[in-house]
């Protein structure tokens, strides 16, 4: 394992229960994170008051905003996407607009984001690593009945990743993607009252995960998709 103080890591999604539960383990572990937000202002107790930067008004469906973005960024250790979106919609709730957007939102965004930290990597010289966040019924379709856009999206950053992985095998550039089941985030409590959330995935360990991914010193698992169901 190799140390993760100083060094530079980019959250996308960062402002969301789960990506603010990743940039803590990270600042614990002595990392510096980068995290582009969406939003036009950020409440200062999302994070740690140091080793967190957050740039503010990035569009990451948006390719000159996402390499705007990366070309004031330092050599990158690491990246996490966790930045996406959900839409629980049957067939006949999804027209084009949805299957569009959970696209943009889930795919497009982790690609642009990939492209651009290759880029930084390369730049750099020295490899780094990207953590993908699929999803449970990206692995098991027959559970994205009733959210097929959001599968679809999910299951093609699954794609994604492992394509991508196969390219840059030769750069010590490794690409991973979780596969998480329902995390437990205030929000998904909110949506779903009568579920079991002692049997949801929390945050804290997806985030140990990553922090152990990042903290890899060789890429033996490069192209590995990840289940991480919890109690489910």
């Amino acid at each position: 394992m190799r140390t993760l103080r100083d060094s530079h890591i980019v959250i996308t999604g960062g402002t969301g229960a789960l990506g603010s539960a990743v940039a803590r383990a990270l600042v614990e572990a002595g990392a510096h994170c980068h995290v582009p937000a969406i939003e036009t202002s950020v409440p200062a107790d999302r994070f740690p008051k140091d080793k967190v930067s957050v740039t503010t008004n990035i569009d990451l469906s948006d390719e000159a905003a996402v390499e705007g973005f990366y070309a004031k960024l330092p050599a990158l250790h690491g990246v996490v996407n966790i930045a996406g979106g959900f839409a629980w919609a049957p067939i006949a709730d999804s027209p084009l607009k949805v299957l569009q957007q959970q696209l943009s939102m889930n795919l497009v965004s982790c690609a642009l984001s990939c492209r651009a930290a290759v880029a930084n990597f390369r730049k750099a010289g020295q490899g780094g690593h990207i953590v993908n966040i699929s999803a449970r019924p990206a692995l098991n379709p027959r559970q994205g009945a009733n959210m097929t856009a959001y599968t679809a999206s999910k299951a093609a950053v699954a794609a994604f990743t492992v394509a991508l992985a196969e390219e840059l095998k030769g750069e010590n550039i490794s690409l991973i993607a979780l596969a998480p089941s329902t995390i437990d985030t205030p929000t998904n409590r909110k949506d779903m009252p009568k579920a079991d959330h002692a049997s949801w995935v929390k945050p804290t360990a997806i985030a140990e995960l990553i922090v152990a991914h990042l903290g890899l010193s060789e890429t033996i698992n490069s192209g590995a998709l990840i289940p991480v169901y919890g109690k489910a």
